[in-house]
């Protein structure tokens, strides 16, 4: 079982933590690099390029299966999830699952909401009649359990209440359809293989009325070129009205990882990165341990988050994450990789 990079990776190590960072491509890497030198240079354009941007939008759009259109871009999840917490009136209950990100949840503990914790085996259960909103993620950070998100969305329709699903975990890997929930954030920095400082927030037009531009600057203006000065009068009729000022160096690498994911197609990735995880998992088995059951490509282990520092005297990269080994598996992973961790663990 090859990887499916190729070679726009060369990683000095057995790397098996996109869940905590992925690998940027050489051409990611490049474009970065030249940017940064046309900067010191004193380019002409400025900092960077609105058509990498524009390129890196609707590359993500194609990802999961929305029209560029439903895609504002930011910087970091916490800021699209404080947005949608603004949204909210004083008082409306939010139902996310317990031991969530904390992305997920701050922005919302931080205003007067109600709050409410639930497992996340039962979490479609918990929603009831005065939940406003259900955030989430697709696969949980912590051990990498991917929710019944079929289950979750018929619940919060159910009563009325919106879904946010934040992809950081799932998005790369996992196929998705953005458009079934009224929002979804998602950081680019791991399965999407962007610089960090590219988020991504979709927006159905629907819950899009409910949203107020609260950080909105020039670049949430219909006319951009025509709203240098004094306060924006026309925010764009797209989700575009909550971008963030971009970070040019960061979508300049974006706009180069993303379209190397679609080469390579989520669903292939999704077959290659969850059976190099099958592996993982059979193979701890065998060794005595007993991994997260499931299908995910992130392979959580209790207990066994000691071992992390063995692990990284022998050059493979992983997390522990509240007590877990946490390992994480992409495109750019083998076979190899499985076999060196296990032999690794196995002493």
């Amino acid at each position: 079982m090859e990887t499916l990079g190729g070679a726009e990776f060369a990683p000095t190590s057995t790397y098996l933590n996109t869940s905590f960072c992925g690998l940027l491509p050489r051409r990611s890497v490049e474009a970065v690099g030249r940017l940064a030198r046309e900067i010191a240079d004193g380019r002409p354009e400025g900092s960077g390029s609105t058509g990498a941007v524009e390129a890196a939008r609707a590359s993500f759009a194609r990802l999961v299966g929305v029209s560029a259109d439903r895609v504002a871009l930011g910087g970091s999840v916490a800021v699209h999830v404080g947005l949608i917490a603004a949204s909210l009136p004083a008082g409306a209950e939010v139902v996310v699952p317990e031991g969530e990100f904390s992305s997920v949840v701050t922005p919302f503990t931080t205003r007067d909401l109600k709050v409410r914790y639930a497992p996340l085996d039962s979490l479609a259960e918990a929603v009831g009649p005065g939940t406003a909103l259900v955030a989430l993620s697709a696969a949980q950070s912590a051990d990498g359990r991917i929710a019944d998100l079929p289950a979750v969305r018929a619940a919060a329709a159910g009563h009325g209440a919106r879904v946010l699903l934040d992809a950081s975990q799932a998005a790369g890997w996992l196929p998705l359809d953005a458009g079934r929930y009224d929002y979804t954030v998602t950081a680019g920095f791991k399965y999407l293989l962007c610089p960090r400082g590219a988020s991504f927030l979709t927006v159905t037009e629907e819950a899009q009325e409910s949203l107020v531009p609260v950080h909105a600057g020039l670049y949430a203006a219909e006319d951009p070129a025509g709203s240098t000065y004094g306060p924006v009068e026309h925010f764009a009729r797209s989700a575009r009205r909550y971008d963030e000022p971009p970070s040019y160096l960061s979508y300049h690498g974006a706009a180069q990882s993303l379209p190397l994911l679609e080469e390579a197609g989520i669903a292939t990735v999704h077959a290659h990165a969850t059976a190099l995880a099958a592996r993982f998992r059979d193979g701890l088995v065998r060794l005595g341990h007993e991994p997260v059951p499931g299908d995910s490509a992130i392979v959580g282990v209790p207990g066994l988050g000691e071992r992390k520092p063995l692990l990284d005297r022998a050059g493979v990269v992983v997390s522990a994450r509240a007590g877990i080994l946490r390992v994480s598996f992409h495109f750019y992973n083998s076979a190899a990789d499985v076999d060196r961790a296990l032999d690794v663990l196995a002493g």
